[in-house]
């Protein structure tokens, strides 16, 4: 069990001026920001993040959605970080998040779902990793 996870707030959380809210939310549920940044994802980066779809019907409009404008990702430390940030942010589709998730309340759709959180502790370090230095250092 891994105590370090990666969250993306995404294009449209960005572009709606709601990221100093969701960073509240995610330090308010004991989360430790360890390293952020904001960044403008090109084609080729989220084609290399997202490449686990590649396969996957949406993946292109994933890509595009992803470079429609800035992301912030977060390198985040908890306890039992992954299952915990999951829990946090909802289901994908906000219409059937829990009340209280992130997505719940930032979430437009299943497309615009407003933050991306790793699905496992593997995953964690491998994203983490593609957006800063390292997983263990951050």
């Amino acid at each position: 069990m891994s105590n370090k996870t990666l969250a993306i707030i995404k294009p449209d959380s960005v572009g709606n001026n709601v990221i100093g809210e969701i960073i509240s939310h995610i330090t308010k549920a004991g989360f430790k920001v360890k390293a952020m940044k904001l960044t403008k994802l090109s084609p080729e980066q989220a084609g290399n993040f997202y490449a686990v779809h590649k396969e996957r019907p949406f993946y292109q409009d994933l890509v595009d959605y992803m470079t429609s404008g800035p992301v912030v990702p977060l390198s985040l430390e908890k306890e039992n970080a992954v299952e915990e940030f999951r829990k946090l942010i909802g289901a994908t589709d906000p219409t059937k998040a829990e009340d209280g998730t992130i997505r719940k309340i930032f979430g437009k759709s299943i497309e615009n779902n407003a933050i991306h959180g790793s699905d496992s502790d593997e995953n964690a370090c491998i994203e983490t990793t593609f957006f800063f230095s390292s997983c263990e250092r951050v």
